[in-house]
């Protein structure tokens, strides 16, 4: 065959094998991973991102995704099973003469029925321009970057040099002139398409430098907009002077207050910004910032130590103390330790970023959405904190999240616990808190969660934390408190059955110690259970409807302790039910319905009934 002609065939399988799957430009693809366009590998990127921003999946069983892809998400990279290194030595590798061309029955996940097998084969056997990794292996349905298609069509044009310098007689020949007119006819179509396709992705590339928000860094953002409102009959029974204060009267009886429950409908916001740097690729720098001014009515019906306790949407509050304030939430660093581990540290880590998470009650508010449903209410005091978070990816089965925080609060004013000179980086409160993920399919989580906190006293002498405990606690007697400490434990799931029905829970119990100052200590246990019904892609596709029943705080033993949050000794009960519309890919509505039962643990409170519409935006 004259070498013109064989250096043309070249050129033609190369650009068919290489230049199609990375660019999504085959013109000879069947079907599978390489007939994916641009514009599909944009929108997986984005949605993992999107998805990575807040470190919880979206109505998917599968395995939170590892940080570690999430970077290369970011920075628009992949890490293959072979490092990149090994396959441009393996291409340089087959321009040099004694270097042994393997036969491409050698090359293990290459099968005769795969559509570019002759093309592959030729280039293997033939022509000698291309062989696989050094573990004999192909891999041929990955993408490939720009410099592996380079080093590539480097090794063929070496190919088409040699053929060149061999032969210089009748290099040109009539018949290599017939060839070439006839292979250009019969790819015309294609080549057209190829012209036309890389033309459209040069002028996005270009479109993208000049319109891009920075070259490392990448904005993301959550918006709602909230309408709110509640209905009940009679009067509220709570403890407390106020919502924020409690004490005992003469007799040693907690001081108890009557609040009419009334409540107007209230319109309000709640906006999450999100920057995401990377630096090295495999690194990211986030910082979140925040604002809001929703103000739920029903945390003025509640006992003192138990506001935002009862049936209350995540998503109507202040982003800070101050409503309309911009704060930042969330301010943290991450980075690799090998192929497993990643490491969070910062100054305000959002613990619920990496503990207690469910694939229905995700932080995308696309499932459950009262403050009791996503999390734990037994859980998460230290929710901001200054610390560090270790996350190992042990197998496919198995994670261990570990993590310690000293309290950084956004929703308390002043100098911080953590950035306070007089308390410092293990001062209280702080907590911490292990965890063992188990997934026995790629279909269900499960969660074995410890947690051990250190608390404060208050200004008061008491304990006034939002977990485990919530309420107000001192000796039993009025007497003062010198501080408490807590062990949780308890375990978290979530399971796909079908692609239409799945099913959610916890159970969690803790014990506290509570340091009495002139007396022995003293111990208050409390449980909390939850169960769900999620019904994924109900009347839609990524829509998702979620029924769940929670006992938010049980006291199994110390009631006597409580200066406020015991009320007559019922249990207090939530029933919610939420259903998450996506309109677009980025615009949903989102009505929700709680109904409350023995409010402030008092029997005699009447039902609450809670509802909100949820405008959400994300982008």
């Amino acid at each position: 065959m004259p070498n013109s002609t064989v250096a043309l065939k070249i050129l033609l399988m190369t650009t068919a094998l290489f230049g199609t799957i990375p660019m999504s430009l085959a013109f000879a693809a069947e079907g599978g991973e390489s007939s994916r366009t641009l514009e599909d590998t944009r929108s997986r990127s984005s949605l993992k991102t999107n998805t990575a921003l807040f470190h919880l999946p979206v109505y998917s069983p599968s395995p939170t995704p590892s940080p570690l892809t999430i970077v290369d998400n970011l920075t628009q990279k992949e890490t293959p099973q072979g490092s990149q290194q090994q396959l441009l030595e393996s291409l340089s590798q087959t321009t040099d003469p004694n270097t042994e061309t393997p036969s491409v029955y050698q090359l293990s996940d290459v099968q005769p029925t795969d559509w570019a097998y002759q093309a592959l084969q030729s280039l293997v056997e033939r022509y000698g321009c291309i062989t696989g990794y050094p573990d004999r292996a192909f891999r041929g349905n990955r993408g490939m970057t720009r410099y592996e298609f380079a080093a590539g069509l480097n090794a063929c044009l070496d190919k088409i040099n040699e053929f060149i310098k061999t032969q210089t007689e009748n290099f040109v020949t009539k018949e290599d002139l017939l060839a070439l007119q006839k292979l250009q006819e019969e790819f015309a179509a294609e080549l057209a398409s190829l012209r036309g396709r890389i033309d459209t992705l040069e002028a996005r590339a270009a479109s993208l430098e000049n319109n891009q928000f920075s070259p490392t860094t990448k904005l993301y953002g959550l918006t709602f907009f909230n309408i709110t409102g509640l209905a009940t009959n009679g009067t509220i029974r709570a403890e407390g002077i106020t919502p924020f204060i409690a004490s005992r009267d003469a007799t040693g009886n907690p001081i108890q207050r009557r609040v009419n429950a009334k409540s107007e409908i209230t319109v309000s916001h709640l906006v999450w910004l999100t920057l995401i740097s990377s630096f090295t690729g495999k690194d990211s720098l986030l910082m979140t910032l925040a604002t809001g001014n929703g103000n739920p009515g029903i945390n003025n019906f509640m006992s003192a130590g138990q506001t935002f306790k009862s049936g209350i949407p995540f998503g109507v509050q202040t982003a800070g103390p101050v409503a309309n304030e911009l704060i930042v939430r969330e301010l943290r660093y991450s980075f690799p330790i090998g192929d497993s581990v990643m490491v969070f540290v910062g100054p305000r880590v959002n613990w619920f970023s990496y503990f207690d998470e469910n694939v229905f009650a995700p932080y995308n508010f696309a499932g459950v959405t009262s403050f009791n449903a996503m999390n734990s209410p037994l859980l998460g005091n230290t929710a901001r904190g200054a610390g560090a978070v270790v996350e190992w990816f042990i197998n496919k089965q198995f994670e261990l999240h570990t993590g310690y925080l000293v309290e950084n609060n956004e929703f308390l004013s002043g100098v911080r616990t953590a950035a306070d000179p007089t308390k410092g980086f293990f001062g209280r409160p702080n907590v911490l808190t292990a965890e063992l993920v188990y997934k026995p399919t790629s279909k269900a989580n499960i969660r074995f969660i410890y947690s051990h906190n250190n608390f404060p006293d208050n200004d008061s002498g008491q304990l006034d934390v939002s977990a485990p405990i919530a309420g107000v606690l001192d000796d039993g007697y009025g007497g003062k408190l010198g501080g408490a400490s807590s062990h949780t434990v308890g375990i978290n799931f979530d399971w796909l059955v079908n692609p239409h029905f799945g099913l959610f829970g916890r159970y969690f119990y803790a014990s506290t110690q509570l340091q009495v100052k002139n007396g022995p200590n003293q111990t208050v246990n409390v449980q909390n259970f939850q169960a769900g019904l999620a019904f994924p892609d109900l009347g839609k596709q990524g829509a998702l409807g979620t029924l769940s029943f929670v006992i938010p705080m049980d006291i199994i033993s110390g009631k006597k302790f409580f200066v406020s949050g015991a009320g007559n000794g019922a249990t207090q009960y939530e029933i919610e039910a939420n259903y998450f519309l996506p309109l677009t890919d980025h615009i949903a509505i989102a009505p929700s319905l709680y109904v409350i039962k023995n409010l402030n643990n008092f029997s005699n409170n009447p039902t609450v009934f809670l509802g909100t519409l949820r405008m959400q935006f994300s982008f």
